[in-house]
């Protein structure tokens, strides 16, 4: 009877073991599916007081400089982020002496969809010299447009302004470009005369 005991009692100090490793092996596994998560969250490359340029062709096409750039590359939208601003030169082949200038506070790059946003005291000069203001803008570069729903301040090398209350959308290079509901003071020397 002893010995029956025994084996019955060895049985279930196996099933408790068994039980109990199952239990701390399931729960095991559900704290790593909540960690692989949280791993995706941090920055894959970090580089402060950043220069970088961009060359095509071996000619300079962009110059950027920024306190600190996060590539977060682990996640399934894959971007890089500017939290304490950048300013980037860019060049046209068309003036390669004279670039155009983005300053802003905040700055995002989503590298599958080739999106751009740039966000809080947004300045940008053309090769032109025309000056842009405005509080955010987003370059779509696979379409090559640029937009804001953003109160845009346009000045002029000439000093003309214009306003563009609620916004603009412009092709990338500013060839082109459409502000809604505007406003504002344009030179006379733009205004055609009459029968010209």
């Amino acid at each position: 009877m002893s010995s029956t005991l025994n084996i019955l009692n060895k049985n279930i100090a196996g099933i408790l073991c068994c039980a109990i490793f199952f239990v701390l092996t399931s729960c095991d596994e559900d704290l790593t599916k909540i960690n692989r998560n949280d791993d995706t969250n941090f920055p894959s490359q970090v580089i402060n007081n950043a220069k970088i340029i961009q060359r095509d062709s071996g000619m300079i096409k962009l110059r950027a400089t920024a306190p600190l750039i996060e590539k977060y590359e682990y996640i399934d939208s894959p971007y890089i982020v500017a939290r304490k601003g950048i300013n980037i030169l860019f060049y046209d082949k068309k003036k390669p002496k004279t670039p155009g200038k983005i300053d802003a506070k905040f700055a995002k790059f989503n590298e599958k969809k080739k999106f751009y946003e740039a966000r809080g005291n947004v300045r940008i000069i053309t090769n032109e010299n025309q000056m842009f203001a405005m509080q955010s803008v987003f370059w779509d570069q696979a379409k090559r447009t640029i937009y804001t729903t953003d109160t845009v301040y346009v000045t002029d090398k000439d000093g003309s302004t214009l306003i563009g209350a609620n916004g603009m959308r412009a092709k990338d290079d500013f060839s082109e470009y459409t502000f809604f509901n505007s406003s504002g003071n344009i030179s006379t020397q733009k205004i055609p005369e009459q029968g010209r």
